[in-house]
C-alpha cells in the first residue's frame, strides 16, 4: 500500500546520553513544527573515542567534525551540538540555522555531603576536565585560603558524578545546562554564581546546523531562533575568537541581555581568562545600550566582544592561555 507520507528529516547527533537528551527535545519541536518525522542519526566523533584530556587533544572541533562532515555528505540533514563545542568560525558550507532558548548557563558544583564549595575542607580533592574551571576553582579556594586539589577527569555526567558517589573525589563541577536536560539537576549541591565561576562561552545553549545550500530547510529551523539568546552567544563567541583562544582555552565569558519586558537597558559582557593554577586572573566587563531590533543587538554584540577581547589582552590575558589557536 502506497503512502504519500514525507520520508523523516535525519538529525545528526552524538552518542552521549546528554547529547541523545538535546536532540530529542530538538527533534521533537521540529516535529510539531512541521509534522514530518525526525530520526536521529548517531554518530561518533573523535572526541567521544579519544581518552585524552581535551586541551591535549585541541578541544576545538573535536565534537563536531564528524558531524559537519555528515552533513556535507548528506547522510543527515541537520545537526545539534553543544554550542559551546563549536569551533567560532562558522564554514561557508554550513549554516547556523537556529540557537533555541538557552538553558542555565551556570556551572554546577556536585558534593559529597551536600556540601557547598565554600563548606568544602581543605584538602579536599575537586574534578573538572575544563581548564576555564581550574582556573576559577583554584583561584577561589585561594581567596578563601582553602588548599584544594583540582583533579583533571573526563567522561560523561553518570561517569562523573560517579566519581562523588564512590568517594574517590569530593566533588565535581559540571554544565547546570546539561544536568537539567538529563534530569540530574538534583544531584547539584550548588549552581556557581558567575561572580566567581563564569561559564564558557556559548555554555547553555545549543547550535543546529545544515548545510548551507538546504535554504529551505534553513529557514525552516530559523523557526526555532532565539534572538536574545543568539546575540548573547555572540558577544561571547567574538571575545574567545578575538582572543585567539580554542574553546578549550581557560577562557570564562557570560552575556547578560534582559528578559522582555524587564526595565533594563543595559547588555553586560563579562570576560575572564587565567592560568589553570589560579594565580593570576584577567577578569573584566562591558557594558551596551540594548538596541531596538535583532540585528543591530548582533552588531552590537560583536563589537562589545571585540572591545572587551581587546582591554583583556591589553591586560596581558595573551600570556595566561598557553598556545593562541591560529
Amino acid at each position: 500500500m502506497s503512502t504519500n507520507a514525507p520520508p523523516p528529516l535525519k538529525l545528526g547527533t552524538r552518542r552521549s546520553r546528554l547529547a541523545m537528551a538535546q536532540s530529542g527535545q530538538v527533534a521533537e519541536r521540529v516535529r510539531r513544527l512541521t509534522g514530518r518525522p525526525v530520526e536521529l542519526v548517531e554518530i561518533t566523533t573523535f572526541g567521544d573515542v579519544s581518552r585524552e584530556h581535551l586541551a591535549r587533544i585541541g578541544g576545538t572541533g573535536v565534537f563536531v567534525s564528524a558531524l559537519r562532515d555528515a552533513l556535507l555528505g548528506g547522510g543527515i540533514d541537520f545537526a545539534v551540538h553543544s554550542l559551546k563545542d563549536l569551533p567560532t568560525t562558522q564554514p561557508e558550507q554550513l549554516a547556523l540555522a537556529a540557537v533555541p532558548v538557552r538553558e542555565d548557563p551556570r556551572d554546577a558544583l556536585v558534593a559529597r555531603d551536600g556540601l557547598t564549595f565554600e563548606e568544602l575542607p581543605d584538602g579536599a580533592r575537586v574534578g573538572t576536565g575544563s581548564p576555564r574551571r581550574m582556573a576559577q576553582l583554584a583561584a577561589w579556594a585561594r581567596s578563601l585560603g582553602r588548599d584544594i586539589e583540582i583533579v583533571p577527569i573526563r567522561g560523561n555526567v553518570d561517569t562523573r558524578i560517579g566519581y562523588v558517589r564512590s568517594g574517590e573525589l569530593d566533588a565535581v563541577v559540571l554544565a547546570a545546562a546539561g544536568l537539567r536536560r538529563v534530569g540530574l539537576i538534583g544531584e547539584a549541591t550548588e549552581l556557581l554564581d558567575p561572580g566567581a565561576v563564569l561559564p564558557a562561552p556559548g555554555q547553555g545553549a545549543l547550535a543546529i546546523e545544515c548545510a548551507a545550500s538546504r535554504t529551505d530547510l534553513a529557514a525552516l529551523l530559523a523557526e526555532l531562533d532565539d534572538p536574545r539568546t543568539r546575540a548573547a552567544v555572540t558577544a561571547e563567541r567574538t571575545l574567545l575568537a578575538a582572543l585567539e583562544a580554542g574553546c578549550s582555552a581557560p577562557v570564562g565569558a557570560l552575556a547578560d541581555i534582559p528578559e522582555e519586558g524587564q526595565d533594563v537597558t543595559e547588555l553586560r559582557l563579562r570576560g575572564v581568562v587565567g592560568t589553570t593554577d589560579g594565580t593570576t586572573l584577567v577578569q573584566l566587563s562591558t557594558t551596551g545600550r540594548v538596541p531596538a531590533s535583532a540585528g543591530e543587538a548582533l552588531s552590537l554584540a560583536q563589537a562589545m566582544g571585540r572591545e572587551l577581547a581587546d582591554e583583556m589582552l591589553a591586560k596581558g590575558a595573551a600570556g595566561l592561555m598557553g598556545e593562541r589557536a591560529h
